[in-house]
């Protein structure tokens, strides 16, 4: 055996067991247990998986919800955008009901010429006019009462049988503006009260009288609208609910027309200072005071002369409150008329405005 014979003999000796191993690896399939650790990557691969479901589903939700927000933006510009015309609609149609009534106001205030002092309010629009008649002066008050606030009837110093001049009254409530109001009659200890019915509050003040001599009740109900004239008795004039009011006489119009004149009251006084509450069909008031020298009966206004004026004016009624020294108009602090008695005399009635 040569020398290389025995090398490669050696070499093949020492790999034997080494191919032996190589082809027993190669017939026999050999499990082996993870255990642990591939527990672990399965559960982390699972993981994964659910968390780029979840990625996917948070995806979708926000793409459904930016949807979601662009319809609902768009519902709402249609919301927006439509309230906006609803509300021009209404607008538009409060506009145009209320021109009637803005084109008749405009027609019985032209008839009355420019005011010549006006206060207004969320309670009250008053305008005062001058008159320049041919046989007598005056004014015309014009009067918006838009709530309860906006005119009282009082007592002269609040007290039944007490007196004050309308501007003490005005000044004491702190009223924008006055008008003396019903008769009185006077007892044998000085003591001055309301002429037969009176009314404050919806309250009567000294009961109910009957009609007598023509006696007219003159006032305002709870809608704030005139009423007056002769009752025979309380439930009659309980259903006409007033609110305010006194008495004197006689009724000059009743829906719009000329109502008779008692005999005495055409010549005793024939003419004399005025003052007449009267209304338009708008429910707005007229107060109109004239003015007179004296207590003669030659200067200031007949009653049939302020029933002429009155229709000229388109007055629906108008009833004659107290006159002569009585009549009173008072202003911003001021007493507008000039009194016939040539001072103010002290009343135990008066109508008061405020703003």
């Amino acid at each position: 055996m040569t020398a290389i014979q025995q090398i490669n003999r050696v070499f093949l000796l020492a790999c034997a067991p080494f191919l032996g191993m190589l082809i027993c690896l190669l017939f026999i399939t050999v499990k082996i247990p993870m255990g642990p650790l591939a527990t672990t990557l399965s559960t982390t691969f699972n993981f994964h998986q659910e968390t780029l479901s979840l990625d996917s589903k948070l995806t979708k939700a926000n793409n459904d919800a930016l949807q979601t927000k662009s319809v609902i933006q768009q519902y709402f510009d249609v919301y927006a955008k439509s309230t906006i015309e609803v509300t021009a609609l209404l607008q538009n149609a409060a506009a145009q009901a209320a021109k009637p009534g803005l084109i008749y106001d405009t027609r019985i205030t032209a008839k009355l010429g420019s005011p010549i002092r006006q206060a207004s309010s969320g309670n009250i629009d008053l305008k005062l006019f001058a008159l320049s008649e041919s046989n007598y002066k005056g004014y015309a008050l014009k009067v918006n009462l838009k709530s309860d606030k906006a005119i009282k009837l009082v007592l002269g110093k609040d007290k039944m049988g007490s007196s004050e001049t309308t501007l003490e009254a005005v000044s004491r409530y702190g009223a924008v503006a006055g008008v003396n109001a019903g008769g009185f009659a006077d007892d044998n200890k000085g003591k001055r009260y309301p002429l037969d019915t009176t009314i404050m509050n919806g309250k009567y003040v000294n009961g109910f009288f009957p009609t007598n001599n023509d006696t007219t009740f003159i006032g305002l109900n709870k809608d704030r609208q005139l009423i007056g004239g002769k009752f025979s008795s309380q439930s009659e004039l309980d259903k006409l609910n007033p609110l305010m009011g006194s008495t004197f006489v006689p009724v000059l119009l009743k829906n719009g027309s000329k109502t008779s004149i008692p005999s005495q009251w055409q010549s005793s006084p024939a003419r004399a200072a005025r003052t007449v509450m009267a209304n338009y069909k708008n429910d707005q008031l007229l107060f109109i005071i004239t003015d007179g020298v004296n207590e003669s009966g030659n200067s200031g206004a007949t009653l049939a002369e302020l029933q002429d004026k009155m229709q000229q004016l388109g007055i629906v009624d108008a009833y004659n409150l107290d006159g002569g020294g009585s009549t009173t108009l008072v202003m911003n602090g001021s007493v507008i008329n000039r009194p016939s008695d040539g001072k103010l005399r002290p009343l135990a009635t008066n109508f008061l405005f405020f703003k």
